[in-house]
Protein backbone atom coordinates (compact mmCIF):
# COMPACT_ATOMS: atom_id res chain seq x y z
CA UNK A 1 0.00 0.00 0.00
CA UNK A 2 2.82 2.39 0.82
CA UNK A 3 4.37 2.01 -2.62
CA UNK A 4 1.00 2.37 -4.36
CA UNK A 5 0.27 5.56 -2.40
CA UNK A 6 3.62 7.04 -3.44
CA UNK A 7 2.96 6.15 -7.09
CA UNK A 8 -0.49 7.79 -6.95
CA UNK A 9 1.02 10.96 -5.49
CA UNK A 10 3.84 10.83 -8.04
CA UNK A 11 1.39 10.77 -10.94
CA UNK A 12 -1.09 13.30 -9.53
CA UNK A 13 1.44 15.88 -8.37
CA UNK A 14 3.59 15.56 -11.49
CA UNK A 15 0.51 16.51 -13.54
CA UNK A 16 -0.62 19.30 -11.19
CA UNK A 17 2.74 20.87 -10.35
CA UNK A 18 4.54 20.04 -13.59
CA UNK A 19 1.74 21.20 -15.86
CA UNK A 20 0.84 24.23 -13.75
CA UNK A 21 4.45 25.27 -13.31
CA UNK A 22 5.18 24.96 -17.02
CA UNK A 23 2.22 27.23 -17.82
CA UNK A 24 3.18 29.78 -15.15
CA UNK A 25 6.78 29.86 -16.34
CA UNK A 26 5.60 31.02 -19.78
CA UNK A 27 4.25 34.22 -18.24
CA UNK A 28 7.06 34.74 -15.73
CA UNK A 29 10.42 36.35 -16.33
CA UNK A 30 11.77 34.02 -13.68
CA UNK A 31 10.55 30.78 -15.22
CA UNK A 32 13.44 28.70 -13.92
CA UNK A 33 12.80 30.02 -10.39
CA UNK A 34 9.17 28.95 -10.67
CA UNK A 35 10.13 25.48 -11.82
CA UNK A 36 12.76 25.13 -9.11
CA UNK A 37 10.03 25.80 -6.56
CA UNK A 38 7.93 23.16 -8.33
CA UNK A 39 10.78 20.62 -8.17
CA UNK A 40 11.36 21.27 -4.46
CA UNK A 41 7.64 21.08 -3.61
CA UNK A 42 7.15 17.94 -5.73
CA UNK A 43 10.12 16.25 -4.04
CA UNK A 44 8.92 17.04 -0.53
CA UNK A 45 5.42 15.76 -1.33
CA UNK A 46 6.80 12.48 -2.70
CA UNK A 47 8.92 11.94 0.41
CA UNK A 48 6.03 12.97 2.67
CA UNK A 49 3.63 10.58 0.93
CA UNK A 50 5.93 7.69 1.78
CA UNK A 51 6.51 8.90 5.34
CA UNK A 52 10.22 8.93 4.53
CA UNK A 53 12.48 10.69 7.02
CA UNK A 54 15.18 12.70 5.27
CA UNK A 55 17.94 15.15 6.16
CA UNK A 56 21.09 16.84 4.88
CA UNK A 57 24.50 17.48 6.41
CA UNK A 58 27.34 19.71 5.26
CA UNK A 59 25.26 22.76 4.26
CA UNK A 60 27.73 24.96 6.10
CA UNK A 61 30.32 24.08 3.43
CA UNK A 62 28.49 25.80 0.56
CA UNK A 63 27.02 29.18 -0.36
CA UNK A 64 23.32 29.07 -1.15
CA UNK A 65 23.77 31.58 -3.97
CA UNK A 66 26.81 30.08 -5.70
CA UNK A 67 26.35 27.75 -8.70
CA UNK A 68 27.88 24.30 -8.20
CA UNK A 69 28.01 20.92 -9.86
CA UNK A 70 26.52 18.70 -7.15
CA UNK A 71 28.07 15.37 -8.11
CA UNK A 72 26.94 12.17 -6.45
CA UNK A 73 26.13 8.48 -6.51
CA UNK A 74 22.89 7.14 -7.98
CA UNK A 75 21.40 3.96 -6.57
CA UNK A 76 17.69 4.70 -6.15
CA UNK A 77 14.74 6.56 -7.61
CA UNK A 78 14.71 8.55 -4.38
CA UNK A 79 18.11 10.21 -4.97
CA UNK A 80 16.55 13.01 -7.04
CA UNK A 81 13.71 13.86 -4.60
CA UNK A 82 16.23 13.79 -1.75
CA UNK A 83 18.52 16.22 -3.60
CA UNK A 84 15.78 18.74 -4.40
CA UNK A 85 14.15 18.49 -0.97
CA UNK A 86 17.40 19.28 0.85
CA UNK A 87 19.82 21.31 -1.32
CA UNK A 88 18.72 24.98 -1.25
CA UNK A 89 20.50 26.16 -4.41
CA UNK A 90 18.54 26.69 -7.63
CA UNK A 91 19.39 23.46 -9.36
CA UNK A 92 18.67 21.58 -12.57
CA UNK A 93 19.63 18.13 -13.76
CA UNK A 94 21.26 16.68 -16.84
CA UNK A 95 18.60 14.39 -18.31
CA UNK A 96 18.63 11.78 -21.05
CA UNK A 97 17.13 12.99 -24.34
CA UNK A 98 14.63 10.10 -24.14
CA UNK A 99 12.79 11.90 -21.31
CA UNK A 100 11.62 14.48 -23.85
CA UNK A 101 9.14 11.87 -25.05
CA UNK A 102 7.23 11.86 -21.74
CA UNK A 103 4.24 14.28 -21.85
CA UNK A 104 4.01 17.00 -19.16
CA UNK A 105 7.21 15.74 -17.51
CA UNK A 106 9.31 16.84 -20.49
CA UNK A 107 7.57 20.23 -20.65
CA UNK A 108 8.24 20.75 -16.97
CA UNK A 109 11.92 19.88 -17.35
CA UNK A 110 12.30 22.20 -20.34
CA UNK A 111 10.55 25.08 -18.55
CA UNK A 112 12.82 24.59 -15.57
CA UNK A 113 15.96 24.92 -17.66
CA UNK A 114 17.02 21.30 -17.24
CA UNK A 115 19.61 20.07 -19.71
CA UNK A 116 18.92 17.27 -22.16
CA UNK A 117 21.86 15.25 -23.44
CA UNK A 118 21.71 12.96 -26.45
CA UNK A 119 24.06 10.09 -25.60
CA UNK A 120 23.34 8.05 -28.74
CA UNK A 121 26.42 9.45 -30.48
CA UNK A 122 29.56 11.15 -29.19
CA UNK A 123 29.13 14.17 -31.51
CA UNK A 124 25.53 14.69 -30.37
CA UNK A 125 26.57 14.46 -26.73
CA UNK A 126 29.27 17.11 -27.26
CA UNK A 127 26.77 19.36 -29.06
CA UNK A 128 24.31 18.97 -26.17
CA UNK A 129 26.96 19.95 -23.63
CA UNK A 130 27.96 23.02 -25.67
CA UNK A 131 24.33 24.18 -25.66
CA UNK A 132 24.23 23.54 -21.92
CA UNK A 133 27.27 25.76 -21.31
CA UNK A 134 25.66 28.66 -23.19
CA UNK A 135 22.46 28.19 -21.20
CA UNK A 136 24.29 28.19 -17.86
CA UNK A 137 26.14 31.39 -18.76
CA UNK A 138 22.92 33.22 -19.60
CA UNK A 139 21.03 31.89 -16.57
CA UNK A 140 23.46 30.72 -13.82
CA UNK A 141 22.22 27.72 -11.86
CA UNK A 142 23.61 24.63 -10.18
CA UNK A 143 23.71 21.22 -11.83
CA UNK A 144 22.70 17.93 -10.23
CA UNK A 145 25.02 15.35 -11.78
CA UNK A 146 25.05 11.56 -11.51
CA UNK A 147 28.30 10.62 -13.31
CA UNK A 148 27.68 6.87 -13.07
CA UNK A 149 25.24 7.35 -15.93
CA UNK A 150 22.56 5.06 -14.51
CA UNK A 151 21.38 3.71 -11.20
CA UNK A 152 23.52 1.10 -9.47
CA UNK A 153 21.82 -2.30 -9.16
CA UNK A 154 23.90 -3.46 -6.19
CA UNK A 155 24.52 -0.24 -4.27
CA UNK A 156 28.20 -0.12 -5.26
CA UNK A 157 29.37 3.17 -6.78
CA UNK A 158 30.41 2.63 -10.38
CA UNK A 159 33.17 4.54 -12.23
CA UNK A 160 32.30 8.18 -12.91
CA UNK A 161 31.87 9.30 -16.51
CA UNK A 162 33.69 12.50 -17.33
CA UNK A 163 31.36 14.59 -19.55
CA UNK A 164 29.68 16.69 -16.86
CA UNK A 165 32.91 17.03 -14.90
CA UNK A 166 34.66 18.39 -18.00
CA UNK A 167 31.90 20.99 -18.36
CA UNK A 168 32.39 22.08 -14.74
CA UNK A 169 36.13 22.49 -15.33
CA UNK A 170 35.65 24.41 -18.58
CA UNK A 171 33.20 26.80 -16.92
CA UNK A 172 35.17 27.19 -13.69
CA UNK A 173 32.21 26.07 -11.56
CA UNK A 174 33.10 24.34 -8.26
CA UNK A 175 32.24 20.66 -7.88
CA UNK A 176 30.59 19.46 -4.66
CA UNK A 177 30.84 15.71 -3.94
CA UNK A 178 27.52 14.41 -2.58
CA UNK A 179 26.77 11.04 -1.04
CA UNK A 180 23.10 10.08 -1.24
CA UNK A 181 22.91 7.74 1.74
CA UNK A 182 20.27 5.18 2.67
CA UNK A 183 18.45 5.47 -0.64
CA UNK A 184 19.66 2.07 -1.87
CA UNK A 185 18.43 0.45 1.34
CA UNK A 186 15.13 2.33 1.00
CA UNK A 187 14.37 1.21 -2.55
CA UNK A 188 16.60 -0.98 -4.72
CA UNK A 189 16.45 -0.70 -8.50
CA UNK A 190 13.94 -3.19 -9.90
CA UNK A 191 12.20 -3.67 -6.53
CA UNK A 192 8.83 -2.36 -5.31
CA UNK A 193 9.10 -2.84 -1.57
CA UNK A 194 9.98 0.42 0.22
CA UNK A 195 11.75 -0.27 3.49
CA UNK A 196 11.68 1.58 6.80
CA UNK A 197 14.89 3.63 6.83
CA UNK A 198 15.93 7.27 6.87
CA UNK A 199 17.89 8.87 4.06
CA UNK A 200 20.40 11.71 4.00
CA UNK A 201 22.34 13.84 1.52
CA UNK A 202 25.90 14.33 2.78
CA UNK A 203 27.82 17.21 1.19
CA UNK A 204 31.58 17.26 0.86
CA UNK A 205 33.73 20.37 0.56
CA UNK A 206 33.54 22.21 -2.79
CA UNK A 207 36.40 21.51 -5.19
CA UNK A 208 37.60 24.61 -7.05
CA UNK A 209 37.97 24.05 -10.79
CA UNK A 210 39.64 27.24 -12.05
CA UNK A 211 43.13 25.73 -11.94
CA UNK A 212 42.17 22.23 -13.07
CA UNK A 213 43.09 20.98 -16.54
CA UNK A 214 40.62 19.11 -18.73
CA UNK A 215 43.37 16.68 -19.75
CA UNK A 216 43.38 15.45 -16.14
CA UNK A 217 39.65 14.65 -16.27
CA UNK A 218 40.13 10.93 -15.57
CA UNK A 219 42.12 11.61 -12.42
CA UNK A 220 39.68 14.29 -11.27
CA UNK A 221 36.64 12.05 -11.89
CA UNK A 222 38.32 9.29 -9.89
CA UNK A 223 39.16 11.68 -7.02
CA UNK A 224 35.57 12.92 -6.83
CA UNK A 225 34.27 9.34 -6.85
CA UNK A 226 36.66 8.43 -4.02
CA UNK A 227 35.36 11.38 -1.99
CA UNK A 228 31.74 10.31 -2.53
CA UNK A 229 32.60 6.75 -1.50
CA UNK A 230 34.31 8.02 1.66
CA UNK A 231 31.31 10.20 2.58
CA UNK A 232 28.96 7.26 2.03
CA UNK A 233 31.11 4.82 4.00
CA UNK A 234 31.42 7.23 6.94
CA UNK A 235 27.64 7.65 7.01
CA UNK A 236 26.98 3.91 6.87
CA UNK A 237 29.39 3.26 9.76
CA UNK A 238 27.26 5.54 11.92
CA UNK A 239 23.87 4.17 10.84
CA UNK A 240 24.31 0.45 10.21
Amino acid sequence: MRTIWIIINLIVWTIILGGGGAVLSIFSRKGTHVMHWVAVTWSKIILWSGNIQYSISGLEKISHHQPYFFTGNHSSGFDIPLAYATIPNKMVSIAKIELKKIPIFSQALSAGGHIFVDRSQHDKAIESLEKAKKSLKSDPRSILLFPEGTRSVDGEIKPFKRGGIVMAIQMGIPIVPVAFCGTYQLLTKGKWNIKETSIEAVLGSPIATENLDVKDRRIIASQIRDEVIQLKNDWEKKHF
